[in-house]
């Protein structure tokens, strides 16, 4: 069995949802609005977790590795422990953050992946503290102990990322599918003022938004998720998301609220005949 689908078992495992539920407990403690676009990387235009653990793993990963080269590193690899303790636990904030605007499946394996982090975590601790003892040789084989632990962590978090596209955008691939030229969605009239109409081009999902005299359509997927963004509402100039609340304004696409971090695609439109015609932007030509 390959490791992937031991991985795999992770997210059929409902016993793991009382940790699930009391992650979640802790998530809901996170204040909403601004705190929670921060933690998400809205300012960024992409998840901020993934960049904010790299300046852990990378210290730690030094301290171990200057433990194996000859000669005496003892202060510089206990002050890069340190570093890396320090910076870990706002990176496990922003992890929070996105794990829990994520669906069930990631977020069983986000719960394991949590723990193997957490005990990686202790671990270095544990090794910075005998350090300080002066037990450079507990120190070392703790750091040992929690590299294999963060690698752990670190692997199931790929799988997060990568394999179930925690994080990444999910409607990016729609703009290469909808067809070259115009595309008629039928009268203007048959989409609804002030709500989200139902659309599609050549297959693919597209929301209307007519606010009086004018008209807007985005791809209909949401890029955090990929929920139908029809379903959706209309919030003062913005689409709402249905599932997590994301919002996006109806004429540039641009994120208001996440957790997403990526803008849907905005279509160019047109009312011949009072039909409404769509087409992708000329930059994707």
């Amino acid at each position: 069995m390959r490791l992937g689908e031991r991985i795999r078992r992770i997210e059929r495992d409902d016993r793991l949802d009382p940790a699930v539920a009391r992650l979640d407990g802790a998530a809901g403690l996170l204040p909403s609005g601004r705190v929670r676009d921060l933690l998400h990387g809205v300012w960024l235009g992409h998840p901020v977790h993934p960049i904010m653990v790299h300046l852990p793993i990378g210290t730690w990963t030094a301290a171990v590795l200057l433990d194996l080269l000859p000669g005496e590193h003892a202060r510089e690899s206990r002050l890069l422990i340190g570093l890396g303790l320090l910076s870990a636990a706002p990176a496990a904030v922003a992890g929070l953050a996105d794990w829990s605007r994520m669906h069930e499946r990631q977020r069983r394996t986000g719960v394991v992946h949590a723990a193997a982090n957490g005990v990686g975590t202790l671990l270095f601790g544990a090794s910075w503290l005998a350090r300080t003892r002066g037990r450079q040789g507990w120190g070392r084989a703790l750091a040992l102990a929690a590299t294999g632990a963060v690698g752990v962590g670190g692997m199931l978090g790929g799988h997060i990322s990568y394999h179930r596209a925690g994080g990444a955008n999910s409607a990016d691939h729609l703009i290469d599918l909808v067809p070259g030229g115009w595309s008629d969605l039928g009268p203007l009239e048959a989409f609804p003022q002030g709500s989200p109409g139902r659309a599609d081009a050549g297959g693919v999902p597209v929301v209307v938004v007519r606010t009086g005299e004018g008209v807007s359509a985005l791809l209909g997927t949401c890029p955090h998720m990929g929920a139908p963004l029809a379903e959706g509402d209309l919030v003062d100039g913005c689409v709402r998301c249905p599932w997590h609340g994301s919002e996006f304004r109806v004429d540039d696409g641009s994120v208001v609220r996440g957790p997403a971090t990526a803008p849907p695609e905005v279509l160019e439109t047109s009312v011949v005949d009072g039909r409404l015609m769509v087409r992708a932007p000329a930059a994707h030509y």
